[in-house]
C-alpha cells in the first residue's frame, strides 16, 4: 500500500512541478506549485512525520504559495511574466539536470550511508512546538512581517498601475 501511495505522490509531485515550470499562465503555475508543495507534505506523511507535514502545508502551501498566488493576481502586468522560449535553453536545462542527478546519486551511493539503530527515544512534536514558541518566536514574527510587507508591496504596485491607467485614459 505504501508503494502505491509513494508512486501516486511521486507522479502528482513531479507532474505539478513540471506544470509549474511550463504553464504560461502565472496563476495556473502558482497553483501547480501549491500541488508540488502539497505532494512533498504527503512524502513527509509517508515518512511518519505528521508534524513536519502539517508544518509544510501550513507554511509553504498555506502561506507562501498563497502569497505568490495573490501577488500574481494583484500585479496585473502580464508582460513582466512573459516567457522567452529558446529550445537550446530547455535542452541545456534538461542536460544539466541529468548531470546533477547522476552526480548526486553517485555521491549518495558511494557515501556508505546506512540506517543507524539507536536506543534514544524519538523527538516529541510537543517539544518542537514548545521550541517554536519559546526560542524561535522572533524568527516567526519576522517571517510574518516579511510576508505582510510583500503583500503590501503588491498592493502598492497594483494601485500604482491603476492610477497610471486612469491618467492615460484622461
Amino acid at each position: 500500500m505504501v508503494d502505491a501511495a509513494f508512486l501516486a505522490l511521486s507522479v502528482i509531485t513531479i507532474g505539478s512541478a513540471i506544470a509549474a515550470l511550463e504553464l504560461r499562465s502565472m496563476i495556473y503555475g502558482s497553483m501547480a506549485l501549491m500541488g508540488t508543495l502539497g505532494g512533498i507534505a504527503g512524502f513527509f506523511l509517508l515518512l511518519d512525520s505528521p508534524f513536519i507535514a502539517m508544518f509544510q502545508i501550513a507554511v509553504y502551501v498555506g502561506s507562501i504559495a498563497v502569497l505568490i498566488l495573490f501577488t500574481v493576481m494583484l500585479v496585473k502586468r502580464e508582460l513582466i511574466f512573459k516567457k522567452i522560449e529558446d529550445p537550446r535553453r530547455k535542452f541545456a536545462g534538461i542536460g544539466l539536470m541529468l548531470i546533477l542527478m547522476m552526480g548526486l546519486g553517485s555521491i549518495i551511493i558511494d557515501s556508505g550511508l546506512r540506517t543507524i539503530q539507536t536506543n534514544e527515544p524519538a523527538v516529541d512534536f510537543r517539544d518542537i512546538g514548545e521550541d517554536f514558541l519559546t526560542y524561535y518566536w522572533p524568527a516567526l514574527i519576522l517571517m510574518a512581517l516579511i510576508l505582510a510587507g510583500a503583500v503590501t508591496g503588491a498592493l502598492v504596485l497594483a494601485r500604482r498601475e491603476d492610477v497610471e491607467d486612469e491618467q492615460r485614459a484622461n
